[in-house]
Protein backbone atom coordinates (compact mmCIF):
# COMPACT_ATOMS: atom_id res chain seq x y z
CA UNK A 1 0.00 0.00 0.00
CA UNK A 2 3.04 2.52 0.92
CA UNK A 3 4.16 1.90 -2.76
CA UNK A 4 0.77 2.43 -4.55
CA UNK A 5 0.25 6.07 -2.38
CA UNK A 6 4.35 7.03 -3.57
CA UNK A 7 3.16 6.52 -7.51
CA UNK A 8 -0.26 8.55 -6.66
CA UNK A 9 1.96 11.37 -5.43
CA UNK A 10 4.69 10.62 -8.35
CA UNK A 11 2.08 10.73 -10.74
CA UNK A 12 0.17 14.08 -9.46
CA UNK A 13 3.61 15.92 -9.14
CA UNK A 14 4.26 14.84 -12.48
CA UNK A 15 1.25 16.00 -14.09
CA UNK A 16 1.56 19.17 -12.19
CA UNK A 17 4.67 19.99 -13.86
CA UNK A 18 3.35 18.83 -17.53
CA UNK A 19 0.76 21.64 -16.49
CA UNK A 20 3.36 24.35 -15.43
CA UNK A 21 5.25 23.58 -18.39
CA UNK A 22 2.19 24.03 -20.73
CA UNK A 23 1.10 27.38 -18.77
CA UNK A 24 4.67 28.53 -19.46
CA UNK A 25 4.65 27.93 -23.33
CA UNK A 26 1.55 29.45 -23.16
CA UNK A 27 2.67 32.65 -21.31
CA UNK A 28 6.01 32.80 -23.56
CA UNK A 29 4.16 32.34 -27.00
CA UNK A 30 1.60 35.61 -26.18
CA UNK A 31 4.26 37.63 -25.12
CA UNK A 32 6.23 36.63 -27.81
CA UNK A 33 2.73 37.42 -30.19
CA UNK A 34 2.77 40.85 -28.50
CA UNK A 35 6.19 41.79 -28.48
CA UNK A 36 5.83 41.21 -32.55
CA UNK A 37 3.17 43.71 -32.68
CA UNK A 38 4.43 46.19 -30.88
CA UNK A 39 7.48 46.45 -32.75
CA UNK A 40 5.38 46.56 -35.97
CA UNK A 41 3.54 49.63 -34.19
CA UNK A 42 6.95 50.63 -33.25
CA UNK A 43 8.41 50.13 -37.28
CA UNK A 44 5.52 52.57 -38.46
CA UNK A 45 5.57 55.24 -36.01
CA UNK A 46 9.31 55.55 -37.33
CA UNK A 47 8.37 55.65 -41.11
CA UNK A 48 5.28 58.38 -39.99
CA UNK A 49 7.90 60.10 -37.83
CA UNK A 50 10.48 60.46 -40.84
CA UNK A 51 7.76 61.79 -43.07
CA UNK A 52 6.95 64.48 -40.94
CA UNK A 53 10.36 65.57 -40.83
CA UNK A 54 10.04 65.23 -44.34
CA UNK A 55 7.27 67.43 -44.88
CA UNK A 56 8.12 69.96 -42.12
CA UNK A 57 11.81 70.37 -43.96
CA UNK A 58 9.46 71.09 -46.81
CA UNK A 59 6.88 73.45 -45.45
CA UNK A 60 9.81 75.31 -44.58
CA UNK A 61 12.24 76.05 -46.87
CA UNK A 62 13.10 79.64 -48.16
CA UNK A 63 10.71 79.58 -51.62
CA UNK A 64 7.66 77.96 -49.53
CA UNK A 65 7.96 81.02 -47.03
CA UNK A 66 8.16 83.15 -49.64
CA UNK A 67 5.65 81.94 -51.85
CA UNK A 68 2.78 82.42 -48.88
CA UNK A 69 4.22 86.23 -48.01
CA UNK A 70 3.58 86.84 -51.52
CA UNK A 71 0.43 85.40 -51.81
CA UNK A 72 -1.38 85.20 -48.47
CA UNK A 73 0.22 88.08 -46.73
CA UNK A 74 0.07 90.16 -50.68
CA UNK A 75 4.05 91.14 -49.59
CA UNK A 76 6.66 91.78 -52.17
CA UNK A 77 10.54 93.01 -52.38
CA UNK A 78 11.48 96.35 -51.74
CA UNK A 79 12.38 98.70 -54.51
CA UNK A 80 15.61 100.84 -54.18
CA UNK A 81 14.03 103.26 -54.71
CA UNK A 82 11.75 103.16 -51.33
CA UNK A 83 14.68 101.90 -49.56
CA UNK A 84 15.45 104.76 -46.93
CA UNK A 85 18.89 105.12 -45.01
CA UNK A 86 18.99 107.26 -42.00
CA UNK A 87 22.26 108.53 -40.22
CA UNK A 88 20.67 109.02 -36.53
CA UNK A 89 23.30 111.15 -34.48
CA UNK A 90 22.31 109.26 -30.91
Amino acid sequence: MNIRVLIAVLLLACMGSALAIVKSRHGNRTAFVELQKLEAERDALAVEWGQLQLEQSAWSTHARIEQVARKELDMTLVREARIVVSEDAD
